[in-house]
């Protein structure tokens, strides 16, 4: 059943990754005037780079969280389904035998 989410799994992941952008252009404004800058920008300091880089993937992997748990739930409110993992870290469940 999985298949059928595949479809809104798409979906979200080009809707997150605008908002992910968004989000750290706004969070970057807040901690400076500038345009973040890139790795091979010339007249720029390692640190700020870094700070760049840390804020952008630090936005990017929380803003991805949300969308694909807002997803997995309005799939589930639509279809039914839980189309994510059942167990927190993936874990199965054995099936216990039950001794009479």
């Amino acid at each position: 059943m999985k298949i059928l989410y595949r479809p809104f799994g798409i979906i979200a992941g080009i809707i997150g990754a605008r908002l992910a952008r968004k989000v750290f252009t706004a969070v970057w404004g807040t901690i400076d005037h500038e345009a973040p800058p890139r790795p091979s920008t010339e007249h720029t300091t390692l640190p700020k780079v870094m700070a760049a880089a840390v804020v952008e993937a630090a936005t990017s992997a929380a803003t991805r969280a949300a969308v694909d748990r807002a997803s997995l739930k309005w799939f589930h409110f639509l279809t039914g389904i839980w189309a994510g993992e059942k167990e927190p870290g993936g874990k199965k469940k054995k099936k216990e035998k039950e001794d009479d």
